[in-house]
């Protein structure tokens, strides 16, 4: 029996303009009503999932968790709209200028730099202020590539580099990872992004962080998404599902691959399919 949920956002439980499905919405109060957890599970701030759970009826929960930061921090959100850490997973600032400086290989790379509570964008391009739009995302724009002032932030979850050409983050990953392999974990997702966090950090290890933490045997948790950051919590779970829309790799290592894309209701079509049969 699944009782806990881990979901992706961008490209599975959200529709691709940022809006989230009615079936979808639906289904998540239905399960949760049963007594499920719905938490999502996601590479963004945990701030920026604010809306999204007042949309789900999430925020009205006596508490309510949220995954962030590619499993950087898990954070209990409270139906008073306080919020606390419950665990965190950062990187120094040194490693952090390192990563920074290894992924400026050409002019036009924008980069976000995610502390505890804030994102920071440097360079930011056309296409990444729309696609922050869209999502509500809110940030910070640097002036400069001076990261010392990071020194006075929260702890720094991940850094991570926006371009529309995947060679170009192809090639950020190799120059990064030749010589920080053994201190980052590196994913891609969004069609856009190349990210990087601790090592050891990642959407499967810290979901599953959760569930121990709620009292869940992990054979009782199932993990949605469509992008290769997601692998690690499909991988993990007891029951990984790939949405339709989810890349090929996802699909290869899915014990379930949805019939519905994100735009479609693809969660709701795994809630009340799957999880009723």
């Amino acid at each position: 029996m699944i009782k806990l949920i881990l979901s992706d956002l961008d490209e599975t439980l959200l529709n691709d303009d940022g809006t989230i499905h009615p079936e979808n919405i639906t289904a998540v109060q239905k399960f949760v009503q049963q007594g499920g957890y719905f938490v999502p599970n996601t590479g963004r701030s945990y701030k920026s999932v604010f809306g999204t759970l007042a949309t789900l009826g999430l925020n009205k929960q006596e508490k309510q968790y949220v995954v962030s930061y590619n499993g950087g921090a898990i954070v209990e959100v409270h139906a008073d709209g306080s919020e606390k850490i419950v665990v965190q997973h950062g990187m120094s600032l040194n490693l952090a200028k390192e990563i920074f400086k290894l992924g400026q290989i050409q002019n036009d790379i924008d980069t976000h730099i995610y502390t505890l509570d804030t994102l920071f964008i440097h360079n930011i391009s056309s296409a990444d202020k729309a696609y922050m739009a869209e999502r509500s995302v809110p940030y910070v724009e640097m002036p400069n590539d001076d990261l010392n002032f990071l020194s006075n932030e929260k702890p720094i979850m991940k850094v991570i580099f926006e371009h529309t050409d995947h060679e170009v983050l192809r090639a950020i990953d190799k120059t990064v990872n030749a010589k920080l392999a053994d201190q980052v974990l590196t994913t891609y997702s969004s069609d856009r992004y190349v990210e990087f966090n601790p090592k050891g950090s990642d959407k499967g290890s810290t979901g599953l962080e959760l569930a121990d933490l709620l009292g869940i045997a992990h054979n009782e948790v199932a993990a949605l998404g469509d992008s290769l950051n997601d692998a690690s919590q499909i991988k993990a779970a007891g029951v990984g599902a790939a949405v339709a829309n989810a890349k090929p790799e996802i699909k290869s290592i899915a014990n379930l691959i949805l019939d519905k894309t994100n735009n479609e209701g693809a969660v709701a079509e795994f809630i009340n399919t799957h999880l009723e049969g």
